[in-house]
């Protein structure tokens, strides 16, 4: 993918109908990807359409079980088991093999806000790039040193990464984590808090909430965001595909960046499309409307409602490695 052309690719996406971008799971009526509602004291509230996940081929399971928000409210969440196979697009490419490839080659890097195309000249321009002369992941027939199995993936993919992975290319591969799958409760009704709560892990806040943001209709998770300081640290590059997602042997297969290229729910008012759902229960929307526009009013979890979605949240720009802040719905313990 041409970094170049994103923001183009997010407008369109936005504008795509539910059936052209195959949501094989979804009923022929329901156009908009909302489900009907009821108002509360809390506004309008959506539960969590089970129908728009891709469970046709097996990579998602869906079932209801009992639970336990955080706010300590007993209901019922769905539970989701997701292999690390999307099954609405390819994974990958990750890492070119020579420095004369094409962005077709390789992946995307996220830096500063902005996306980059992961191609040859990237990695030949790293030392470059970087302002440090140690870069040079590349031999003198500019061939690009890349991780080739299994091991090298757990090895290169940790926060103690040996110098033997220096100026290497880590691209761990769907054949590594085939067997993997990873289950998620979320909320099948949403529960707003009354105060934010920050997510655990890596990312803003710092808090004891969840690490994952939110499931997208594949299954795949919005995670938190990538150590890229980590990564960058021990001079080695992890590149994401053109989805936004790349593998560890931990989390399978996971999006780091909203890009457009998974399912996207197109909405009849223009809004920006449905992505998928926060892991609280409420409603993922991309970052642009159908002309390009990001809504404003934001809160500081990025959510806002609207009379037709209620409580929703829209994902930050794919350049930021960052999906939302924080949660303001009560999410499964």
């Amino acid at each position: 993918m041409n970094a170049t052309f994103l923001k183009s690719i997010l407008i369109i996406s936005a504008l795509i109908s539910v059936v052209v971008v195959g949501c094989v799971s979804c009923s022929e009526e329901d156009d908009t990807a909302v489900a009907e509602g009821e108002t509360t004291g809390d506004g309008l509230v959506l539960a969590v359409d089970s129908s728009l996940f891709l469970t046709n081929d097996g990579s998602v399971i869906i079932t209801t079980v009992p639970c336990t928000l955080s706010d300590g409210t007993v209901t019922d969440c769905y539970q989701i088991v997701a292999t690390s196979t999307p099954a609405d697009h390819q994974m990958g490419p990750w890492c070119p093999e020579n420095i004369a490839d094409g962005d077709e080659a390789g992946g995307i890097w996220l830096e500063n806000g902005q996306v980059y195309d992961v191609d040859g000249a990237f990695i030949e321009n790293m030392a470059t790039f970087y302002n440090d002369d140690t870069w040079l992941m590349y031999n003198e027939n500019g061939d690009i040193f890349i991780t080739e199995t299994e091991e090298d993936c757990a090895n290169a993919a940790n926060p103690n990464v040996g110098e033997e992975y220096e100026n290497f290319c880590v691209e761990c591969l769907p054949s590594y984590v085939a067997d993997l799958t990873q289950t998620y409760l979320i909320p099948i009704t949403p529960v707003k808090l009354s105060s934010s709560e920050n997510f655990g892990g890596d990312g803003p806040g710092g808090g004891n909430g969840p690490s994952v943001r939110g499931i997208a209709f594949n299954g795949v998770r919005y995670d938190a965001p990538a150590p890229t300081d980590a990564i960058l640290g021990a001079y080695t590059l992890a590149p994401f595909d053109d989805a936004g997602g790349h593998i560890n042997l931990n989390a399978g297969y996971h999006y780091h960046a909203a890009t457009g290229v998974n399912t996207q729910l197109a909405q009849d008012d223009g809004h920006a499309a449905m992505i998928g759902y926060a892991i609280d229960g409420h409603g993922f929307y991309a970052q642009l409307d159908a002309e390009g526009n990001e809504p404003t009013g934001l809160d500081d979890c990025r959510g806002h409602e609207d009379e037709t979605r209620g409580y929703h949240y829209h994902a930050d720009a794919p350049g930021s490695n960052n999906f939302i802040n924080c949660l303001n719905g009560a999410y499964a313990n």
